[in-house]
């Protein structure tokens, strides 16, 4: 009875196996010492009415960490592919991110990536949370990758690796869905085109819209007594929806993508306003043996749509005039021996983040911030590395965009964001 049974399971184990061609667990787990140092100064200076003005003291807000992710992100996954016969195989990812440095839960909720597909001749489709096609462009062509303080500028204003700081360049308002969008569908092309790829994605925002759109809770007697109240309960609706795409073509040495997309980043549907962030990039890196070259340029643009239901009208006709941001980026990275030298050079210009009388009169011309990083990694095999890397962010004209660590100390407005410099010094190991 006993043989009957260890036989029974095994054949259900071997039936288990025959249905599920691979499930993988895999993983990385890094740590650094990072140090941070922002500074802000005073940049007044005396004046007719006031000729005996003294500017205040300069002030440092400085930081010394060890956090995680300094290289590559730490995480904690599960992956598996069943062959369904007929070039078909169905696949998940459950991916969610590790704080190693202090224990805490992080990757239980699968936030990094929680997605099921469907994949075959024609391509994949793939659901769930994953990576927009835009940030691809951000994270490949950055000889950093998008990780420590030697991540590009492009994707530190687009509020990625940064407390927030794009938040307060005039009306910019932070993008949810840069990095990943939920509840999304895409697709993928199959990898037998010559060297072109591309991904599309379409992500819900799952909000309850209303028709028309004076019945949107707590309905217009709120409005009309107070036109600054914010009709809507939750603050926004109908924000969270991402649409966009990529294109590349990557043969030999040569890797070159497209991307595009529309974010919804805020949206009152009582009001009748929408604000969608496009943004659009193009990436390309050439590999040639001694080195490899990277560069990227990237353009956003805050655009905000106004309804026929908008019954309070245009307050400030100077004040929203679309603001955005233009961004570029130069890398290198040099193989040598065992490990490899990465640096980079980036650069953010705002537009239009000052009224446009503000604009025309030079009273606020607009901010700006470059970022030079360089640093080590010492491969002590396949899956183990040291790396060192450092950064500095010098900023222009109220730009306050930080390698990260603390805020800038602006005594409202008194104190301008100067310079912010860091340092990472990390172990890297994969599984």
């Amino acid at each position: 009875m006993k043989k009957s049974l260890v036989a029974l399971a095994a054949l259900a184990v071997a039936g288990i196996a025959s249905a599920q061609s691979s499930v993988t667990l895999f993983g990385v787990v890094d740590a650094t010492i990072s140090g941070f140092s922002n500074k802000a100064e005073d940049k007044r200076s005396p004046t007719l009415e006031n000729p005996t003005f003294v500017r205040r003291a300069d002030v440092t807000t400085s930081q010394t960490v060890l956090r995680n992710s300094g290289y590559n992100s730490s995480r904690l996954g599960f992956r598996g592919t069943e062959d369904l016969g007929g070039g078909l195989a169905a696949s998940f990812w459950l991916e969610g991110a590790l704080s190693n440095d202090d224990g805490t839960p992080g990757g239980q909720n699968w936030q990094r990536r929680s997605t099921v597909s469907l994949s075959g001749n024609f391509g994949e489709i793939r659901l769930g949370r994953d990576y927009t096609p835009t940030f691809w462009n951000d994270t490949v062509f950055d000889p950093f990758g998008t990780n420590g303080v030697g991540t590009n500028l492009i994707s530190t204003a687009n509020g990625y690796n940064n407390p927030g700081s794009v938040i307060s360049q005039g009306g910019f308002i932070q993008n949810t869905t840069y990095a990943r969008a939920s509840n999304s569908i895409g697709y993928f092309l199959p990898p037998n085109l010559g060297g072109v790829y591309g991904q599309f994605m379409y992500a819900f925002n799952e909000k309850t819209s209303y028709d028309p759109g004076t019945r949107t809770p707590p309905g217009p007697a709120a409005f009309l007594a107070d036109p600054n109240t914010d009709p809507d309960p939750t603050g926004i609706s109908r924000a969270g929806r991402y649409i966009g795409g990529r294109v590349g073509y990557a043969n030999g040495p040569l890797d070159v993508a497209l991307a595009y997309s529309q974010s919804t980043v805020a949206s009152n549907f009582y009001a009748g306003t929408t604000t969608n962030l496009d943004t659009w990039n193009l990436g390309a890196s050439y590999d040639f043996g001694v080195a490899k070259l990277f560069g990227e340029y990237s353009n956003a643009k805050l655009k905000q749509d106004t309804s026929s239901n908008f019954v309070a009208g245009v307050t400030n006709p100077f004040g929203f005039r679309n603001p955005g941001a233009d961004g570029w980026l130069l890398g290198v990275t040099v193989p040598v021996g065992p490990g490899l030298i990465r640096a980079s050079y980036s650069a953010v210009d705002y537009k239009n983040t000052g009224t446009l009388i503000s604009e025309r009169l030079g009273f606020r011309p607009d901010p700006k911030a470059d970022k030079f990083a360089i640093g080590y990694v010492h491969n002590l095999s396949k899956r183990t590395a040291l790396y060192a890397t450092v950064a500095r962010v010098n900023n222009k004209n109220g730009a306050d965009l930080t390698v990260g660590g603390p805020a800038f100390v602006t005594e409202g407005g008194v104190l301008t964001p100067k310079t912010s410099t860091g340092y990472d010094l990390g172990l890297r190991h994969s599984f």
